[in-house]
């Protein structure tokens, strides 16, 4: 896959799909990279779109640079992407550390944006200790000491059963993110606060989540889609974190939804 030099580092993407279809632009979550969309790409493509997946800083393929890393950075990082490669408006959707970059482009940079999409995600995760010890235990002991406890939250135990090679597969994806870059993005998040930041954005918004999200469960949702005067709320069932995974074709078809009645207009 190619890589972009952008905002100081390199990033790796790929970029599937017609040449005249509008670009869907998928950002992923800690400690993820980007074949957490594996799913997604097929019926994106069916319909039209254009996919643009990349890995975050420090995550997959692309490099990784000294931290602690900031929400902004990270956001940085997907704008300078899409300039980059000359486009000028995305349809853009993020789940969890890639939502939370979602929100701050459409704080700041909506006019780069035909429509967001925020998934299992939060304005704001306190208390700072949980993070710290997280990065404390992370430089300590490696990713092994987060992962059984990560897959937990990211799939039901239904789900874990229901899709063990899948699931076994992002368990090598976590354990294989370096911890640096980990911890860097740990920091981003940690120190983020963008319940404010949420009335600024005019972008057609959908907000998703899981039923049995434990990390970013409804509340947090309802509470971004209460500040978002043009956000839509759908909940997935029988799903937690990783929803685009666990329950791939109900969240295609929500998607593809959203966006295709954003096109409308």
């Amino acid at each position: 896959m190619p890589l972009a030099h952008v905002n100081t580092t390199t990033l790796n993407y790929r970029l599937d799909g017609p040449e005249q279809g509008e670009v869907v632009m998928l950002s992923n979550a800690l400690a993820s990279n980007l074949t957490m969309w594996d799913n997604q790409i097929p019926a994106l493509d069916e319909a039209g779109y254009r996919v643009l997946l990349y890995d975050s800083r420090g995550h997959g393929r692309s490099a990784v640079s000294p931290g602690p890393y900031s929400i902004e950075l990270l956001s940085a990082d997907a704008v300078g992407l899409m300039n980059a490669l000359g486009l000028d408006k995305v349809h853009f959707c993020g789940i969890s550390m890639g939502g939370i970059v979602g929100q701050m482009l459409g704080a700041r940079h909506g006019e780069r944006l035909i429509s967001l999409t925020l998934c299992s995600t939060a304005a704001h995760m306190p208390p700072h200790e949980i993070w710290d010890e997280r990065i404390e235990m992370v430089r300590g002991k490696g990713m092994d000491a987060v992962v059984d406890a990560t897959i937990d939250r990211w799939f039901t135990k239904a789900g874990q059963e229901r899709l063990r090679a899948d699931v076994e597969k992002v368990r090598q994806v976590i354990l294989h993110t370096p911890v640096d870059a980990y911890c860097a993005c740990c920091a981003a998040i940690r120190d983020m606060d963008l319940r404010d930041s949420l009335r600024a954005i005019s972008t057609r918004v959908l907000v998703v989540v899981g039923e049995h999200d434990p990390g970013t469960p409804l509340s947090e949702a309802e509470f971004i889609h209460d500040r978002i005067a043009s956000s839509e709320l759908r909940v997935i069932s029988d799903a937690a974190h990783f929803v685009n995974m666990e329950q791939a074709k109900v969240f295609n078809d929500a998607l593809l939804e959203f966006i295709a009645c954003v096109d409308k207009g």
